[in-house]
């Protein structure tokens, strides 16, 4: 066998290359079939990455309810924070202002409504979990049980009782396994000669 890297000779019970190092036991498996296997595209990373936002998340199992519940938690915490460093920077930078005194220090005496910023996207979250997602999620679950009642009508089992009944039952006077030939013509009767 010859390398396929830098085309030096080697045995073939020879794992790696002595001169380049590269994998000959991978080149011999792939020349004698060995080793070769069907990929499931469903388990690579390249599906993950093809997947919509949607499907990844409902194979996630997070359900719009708990979307809704997380982004609520998201805006306390945001919220919170918000609060907490708009009172810190009102003491902090309140003292700063004082001692300093001078034309900056009404400035800097009011940075603290900086906080107001996280303070305020903290409560339109809180705002947006419990009204509008709610509504979402009522919609949601509505579509879900329309497509379920759906599926379910579309692929009910049907039975002979749901046939149509016929006024007068159709009754056929001959069978595929019964007289097959009785409905032909018969020919005329030939004299044999």
């Amino acid at each position: 066998m010859f390398c396929p890297q830098c085309g030096n000779q080697a045995n073939d019970d020879v794992k790696f290359c002595r001169k380049c190092g590269a994998n000959l036991q991978g080149v011999q498996e792939a020349m004698t079939g060995r080793g070769t296997k069907a990929i499931d595209w469903d388990k690579t990373w390249v599906k993950e990455i093809l997947l919509s936002q949607e499907e990844r998340e409902r194979r996630q199992g997070i359900t719009p309810e708990v979307k809704r519940m997380n982004e609520i938690k998201g805006g306390v915490i945001t919220t919170a924070a918000g609060l907490g460093a708009m009172i810190f920077l009102y003491f902090f930078l309140g003292t700063v202002a004082a001692s300093e005194g001078g034309k900056d220090a009404p400035i800097i005496a009011n940075i603290w409504l900086c906080g107001l910023v996280p303070f305020l996207v903290g409560l339109a979250l809180i705002f947006n979990g419990l009204f509008v997602s709610k509504r979402i999620v009522k919609l949601k679950q509505q579509q879900l049980d329309e497509m379920q009642v759906a599926r379910a009508q579309t692929l009910a089992a049907g039975t002979t009782n749901q046939l149509p009944e016929a006024e007068t039952p159709y009754t056929p006077n001959y069978s595929v396994t019964e007289r097959t030939t009785y409905h032909l013509q018969q020919p005329p009767n030939r004299e044999i000669q």
